[in-house]
């Protein structure tokens, strides 16, 4: 493995390999070193200074936060005395009668029209009897002590908010929203509500207690309470630009006041809403809400990252209700950490460029006789004949002695490359002549073993030529006198029998047309081993009758085995054969087919046009069997005279097949596998074409597994 790399597409070993570059870098690498530390010191102290600085930030907002709750809740205590402590309130409170209805309504409207002035949503006047029968009252009863108001928190369901005040059930309805990375929503609605409650004891002139003020707000959709908060803690300046500060009251895990928006950039003309309903995140759920810790730390706040503090919020009972939540986006603390990261490298990049210059132009003079020294050598490693000569050096500097001996080096070095060209010209002279000549040579020993071998192939095809000759010559007169004697008979038996021969007519013109099918393969048999001496007349055919034909024929002679012809006849090309021969080598092919299965199977014969460059030319035969297929071995022997694998068999029904179509000039395809079937596929011109004798097996294919 290469120790240097491509870098930049720089290749650095060959960068290290050039003096005046090793000089640059040497030069350089200090300064580049230097800078690139600094860079990475500076980025390491920034993350991790300021990333302290955030957090400790974001701790003190979320103290601010809770300070503030503490002080709505004093507020709103000193808002209770100042209503007990009014004229007015005074005033109808010594007239109060609790057995006159008007005297009640008097203080009810008295205290609605405070209620409003002070922006409290809720404040009645409650005897002691009522607040010990109320199950939220009941606890803070006990806190009350002397004349001392007392607040806390408390969640309450509709029915409960209604005892309070109608209109705060529908304040508390909020709509909850899917949120990512927090828990699956359990329902649609909370209608819970949050609220902070004080109660505050009214003596009488006696001093004794009979009365309080029960007064107080419901935090669900309240903006007022987070919106000063995050005007506290997040006013202008305290964030970088587009940095958003968000505060949050949590009712368990739900958003039910927040300035967190749902659309952090919005578009013109549109309003930006809050993402009340929303969920806190799981992780945070589980620490602050099930562990009651403090979470100050990067979380995921409705739909981004946040530098964000949580606490939790307890109710007068110290059950843990909710949160409270103060934060900052986290992005653009991260777009200007990339920012200062990219001018420290722009700063670094402008350094190393300047220093670059600075010490290449130091340099220059030694660089000069480098750069002459290095064009010379590539010069001549690209063939051209130059020189260093002088560079303007005095005479004892290291580069001038070098480039003098660089000089007579390449002296020497054209005068041995000018007789090593002469003696490898002489070489190559000699090994051309040598290699003409065995060429000869070859050519002539490739011809000679050649026509040996047609030769010896001719003299093995006529030997069997001159034995079937013989062989069919008496069996042409053997079975020509029988067929005769039976041709004969048949039709007298036609004639005597008259009439009555219609029963049997179609066997008897069956047995009269397989007679004379045996003269017909007599003739063929003939042919084959004498073809000089016969001369089939050729003749315009359609395919497709002949093919029937041959179906009714081969019938008989496959009507022991559960065989299946198929058919998908689609020639309709005319082509020219002689029908008689085509016949035989069709009934030759689909009988050696069905008895290559055992007993029973299927046979496939198909035909279709032969196109050529989009031109019909011919027809072809496929005949396709599911047999048992023929060993590589032997595929190349099946069309060889007297050649049979069958007991029964003489070998000649393939080779007077071939004959016949090769005559016509016609092809034929065989590709076999074994246990699987063999597929013979013969090709047949339109117009036939004269015998080629230039091969023994001109347009045969073998094709075998």
């Amino acid at each position: 493995m290469s120790f240097f790399p491509r870098v930049f597409g720089v290749n650095w070993k060959q960068m290290q390999a050039k003096v005046r570059y090793r000089i640059l870098i040497l030069t350089l690498l200090p300064i580049l070193l230097t800078l690139v530390s600094l860079v990475f010191i500076t980025i390491y102290w920034n993350i991790s200074y300021t990333g302290k600085q955030l957090f400790m930030k974001v701790k003190a907002d979320l103290t601010v936060a809770s300070n503030t709750l503490v002080s709505v809740q004093k507020s709103q205590e000193k808002q209770l005395e100042l209503v007990m402590n009014s004229w007015e309130f005074q005033n109808e409170f010594r007239q109060f009668d609790t057995s006159q209805d008007d005297s009640r309504k008097k203080i009810e409207v008295f205290l609605e029209a405070q209620k409003q002035k002070l922006d409290l949503d809720f404040l009645s006047l409650v005897s002691i009897s009522e607040a010990a029968a109320d199950p939220d009252l009941r606890f803070m009863l006990p806190k009350v002590e002397g004349r001392d108001a007392y607040s806390g928190m408390m969640v309450l369901g509709p029915n409960r908010l209604a005892r309070i005040a109608p209109d705060l059930v529908a304040a508390a309805n909020i709509l909850l929203v899917e949120t990512p990375r927090s828990q699956k929503l359990t329902k649609t609605v909370e209608d819970r509500g949050l609220l902070s409650r004080s109660l505050l004891p009214i003596p009488d002139a006696s001093g004794n207690i009979a009365w309080y003020l029960d007064g107080g707000i419901l935090f669900n959709r309240d903006t007022r309470i987070v919106d000063h908060i995050r005007d506290l803690v997040y006013d202008k300046g305290t964030l970088p630009e587009r940095s958003i500060g968000t505060v949050t009251i949590f009712l368990d895990n739900i958003r039910i006041s927040t300035n967190v928006p749902l659309h952090f950039f919005p578009q013109d003309g549109e309003t930006e809403g809050r993402a009340l309903g929303s969920l806190v995140s799981e992780e945070v759920k589980q620490k602050v809400l099930s562990q009651g810790l403090l979470w100050v730390d990067r979380a995921f706040v409705f739909n981004d990252w946040f530098i964000s503090a949580y606490s939790p919020l307890v109710d007068i009972q110290g059950n843990r209700i909710g949160m409270i939540y103060t934060g900052f986006s986290e992005s653009p603390f991260i777009h200007n950490y990339l920012l200062n990261i990219i001018e420290l490298g722009t700063i670094l990049m402008l350094v190393l460029l300047v220093s670059g210059l600075l010490v290449y132009r130091g340099a220059y003079s030694l660089l000069q006789p480098i750069e002459r020294i290095h064009h010379v050598v590539k010069a001549v490693q690209s063939g051209r004949n130059l020189r260093i000569g002088s560079l303007g050096l005095e005479r004892d500097n290291e580069l001038s002695n070098l480039a003098e001996q660089f000089d007579r080096m390449l002296d020497l070095l054209q005068r041995r490359n000018s007789q090593i060209q002469a003696a490898s010209e002489l070489l190559e002279d000699k090994v051309e002549e040598r290699t003409r000549s065995l060429q000869e040579k070859t050519e002539e020993l490739q011809n000679n073993v050649a026509l040996l071998n047609e030769t010896r192939q001719q003299l093995v095809t006529n030997e069997k030529l001159t034995a079937l000759g013989e062989l069919t010559a008496g069996i042409a007169h053997e079975i020509n006198n029988p067929t005769a004697v039976i041709l004969g008979n048949m039709e007298l038996l036609k004639f005597e029998l008259g009439d009555n021969a219609k029963i049997v007519e179609e066997e008897i013109d069956l047995v009269i047309q397989q007679v004379g099918r045996i003269s017909t393969i007599i003739r063929s048999l003939l042919q084959y081993s004498r073809p000089g001496e016969f001369n089939a007349p050729l003749e315009m055919h359609q395919l497709t009758p002949i093919i029937e034909e041959m179906l009714v024929l081969v019938r008989h002679s496959i009507q022991e085995q559960e065989v299946i012809l198929n058919q998908e006849l689609n020639a309709s090309y005319p082509i020219e054969v002689n029908r008689p021969q085509l016949l035989q080598v069709l009934i030759n092919l689909v009988v050696n087919a069905a008895h290559a299965m055992d007993e029973r199977g299927r046979i496939w014969i198909r035909t279709y046009d032969w196109v050529h460059m989009d031109e019909p030319i011919g027809v072809k035969i496929e005949i396709e069997d599911e047999g048992k297929g023929i060993p590589q071995e032997q595929l190349s022997r099946i069309f060889d005279p007297f050649y049979t694998t069958r007991k029964d068999g003489t070998g000649l029904g393939l080779s007077l097949s071939y004959g016949i179509i090769k005559r016509i000039g016609g092809t034929i395809e065989v590709s076999s596998t074994v246990g699987k079937g063999t597929l013979f596929t013969i090709g047949l011109y339109h117009n036939a074409k004269e015998e080629r004798t230039d091969t023994p097996y001109e347009g045969l294919h073998f094709n075998g597994t």
